[in-house]
């Protein structure tokens, strides 16, 4: 047995200067071939948006299974997010007596920025990680080529109806997010600050732009895409049995998370 076949060669000094580029070549590899495999998965999805593949119950059942019964743990996050907006500016507010300009502070804060953010971390720990473990577990029991057997498109049949609810949900929860949170500030004034709510709003009015609301919609759209497709892919790509279904969530949220920040931070660059 030679040299190369005892591993020899990485226990010795030259080889300790090949492991770093070997580890690093590797992971590479293995982030291009996941996000080539995202990029095929959109492909595929977008291939299949004809109103005659779509499963409409299937939609409909992911729609109130991911979106509605969402609504109260996301009411929960914005209420406290606007009210912390508010106890974070407060000493500033009253050492400057600016309290003309709080409303426009924590409102523009939520809209553009907190606001969605906090919500598709939340959206991505609930649903993301919810919808990689069933993809992942119908993979590892065969139920996914047993569809296939049965001439039914897993695509069209899984991933589509979840992806467009993921992404439709986000927004819309993103909405109901910025009005919970725009009254969890309003409250949180009125009773830390002495601030009127007819004073908070026309401050918020008076500065904010269309714009800034809009933003944060663009930006949980692209969020709810990122999570919808990463929790697809990794759990489509499930394997190992039980164990790998807890890698691929695992592996899913980490990744989605990893995506809507650097989607964040590209928009709010760009934007």
């Amino acid at each position: 047995m030679g040299p190369y076949e005892r591993g020899e060669l990485m226990a010795g000094p030259d080889g300790a200067l090949l492991a770093f580029p070997r580890f690093l070549g590797e992971r590479v590899l293995a982030l291009a071939s996941q996000v080539g495999g995202v990029g095929i998965l959109l492909k595929d999805v977008l291939v299949r948006l004809s109103p005659s593949q779509i499963d409409r119950l299937e939609l409909f059942r992911n729609l109130g299974r991911m979106g509605v019964k969402s609504v109260p743990i996301i009411s929960a996050t914005a209420a406290f997010t606007g009210g912390i907006m508010v106890i974070q500016a407060a000493p500033f507010v009253q050492q400057f007596q600016a309290e003309a300009f709080i409303g426009w502070a924590a409102t523009f804060t939520t809209f553009r920025e907190l606001g969605p953010l906090l919500i598709a971390l939340i959206f991505n720990g609930r649903v993301g990680a919810n919808n990689t473990a069933e993809l992942g577990t119908m993979k590892v029991t065969d139920q996914v080529d047993a569809l296939r057997a049965l001439s039914i498109d897993p695509v069209s049949y899984l991933v589509v109806p979840r992806i467009l609810a993921m992404v439709s949900m986000m927004v819309v929860l993103c909405v109901i997010g910025d009005a919970v949170a725009l009254g969890g500030a309003v409250l949180t004034a009125d009773l830390l600050l002495d601030v009127s709510p007819n004073l908070f709003l026309s401050s918020a009015v008076e500065r904010l732009e269309v714009w800034d609301f809009g933003l944060g919609l663009v930006k949980s759209l692209l969020f709810g895409l990122m999570i919808a497709l990463m929790s697809c892919y990794y759990g489509l790509a499930t394997k190992g049995g039980a164990p790998g279904v807890g890698r691929a969530v695992n592996a899913s949220v980490v990744a989605s998370a990893s995506g809507v920040f650097i989607v964040d931070y590209l928009l709010t660059f760009i934007l």
